[in-house]
């Protein structure tokens, strides 16, 4: 009979292994078609940005092989390293009440994953993305983003979390019912929160001054059928050089931001 353990194992292969095959694949496309300006851009960007744009790309697609090796460590020790049993005694030791005990064990594996990140979000934003003209945000300004996340992320998650953890106890064989139901409810309400209650924390809103641009994204949205609160522009020139748009929230409290560069 096949153990869970094989199954796991196998899982674990399977899906790493493909992850770095399509990685190095892509890795092996950028690199050879480098030079090689497409026919259908020549017109809007030149030569140099074009080399410029596959570079960064090989850069983030070797920065993120590296994220998925250690990732892929890091759940290795978690399950047959024996690291959850570690965090769990590690739990057991401050409280008695299993509720309490899961809860802690699962923010010990969400607290560990987290600092293991740092150093890579760090390279990444002040090696990579610096490195190709992209970067803005200081490293005081990073700290202070992560903490916020960091803080954002214990407010929400540790309810939600015991919450979880209380309806597969008392919930009988149905549990995972009523843990997806929850999940879902979850996911919505942040949806509906977001633009106004957790995007503010990270970014300024202001309404789209640019009554040109503003009327043709209104008219695009009218030929759509697409209904939005309205147009903001965010400061993501503070942070980065990229330009993006993009729109988020729920029923009538769905926004449009546009992410300039100054």
């Amino acid at each position: 009979m096949v153990s869970f353990t094989n199954i796991f194992l196998a899982a674990f292969i399977v899906t790493f292994g493909l992850k770095f095959w399509l990685a190095l694949r892509q890795m092996r496309h950028v690199f050879l078609h480098r030079d090689a300006l497409p026919p259908a851009f020549a017109e809007v960007i030149s030569h140099e940005q074009h080399t410029k744009a596959a570079h960064y790309t090989l850069a983030k697609t070797r920065l993120g092989l590296l994220h998925l090796a250690i990732e892929g460590g890091l759940l290795w020790w978690f399950t047959l390293g024996g690291g959850l049993n570690w965090l769990n005694r590690l739990a057991g030791d401050t409280t008695d009440a299993p509720l309490f005990a899961g809860t802690l064990l699962l923010l010990g594996m969400m607290a560990l994953s987290g600092i293991v990140e740092v150093p890579l979000s760090i390279y990444r934003q002040f090696g990579v993305e610096a490195r190709f003209g992209f970067n803005r945000q200081t490293l005081s300004g990073f700290f202070v983003d992560l903490g916020k996340e960091s803080l954002l992320g214990l407010a929400i998650g540790t309810p939600l979390i015991m919450l979880t953890l209380w309806l597969m106890a008392g919930m009988g064989e149905h549990w995972w019912l009523w843990v997806w139901l929850a999940w879902m409810a979850f996911n919505l309400l942040v949806l509906a929160i977001y633009p106004t209650f957790i995007a503010p924390l990270f970014n300024k809103f202001n309404p789209l001054q640019d009554l040109s641009l503003r009327s043709r994204i209104e008219e695009l949205l009218r030929r759509t059928g697409f209904q939005s609160q309205g147009v903001y522009i965010m400061d993501g020139s503070r942070r980065s050089a990229h330009g993006n748009a993009y729109f988020t929230g729920l029923g009538k409290a769905k926004r449009i931001l546009l992410r300039y560069t100054a």
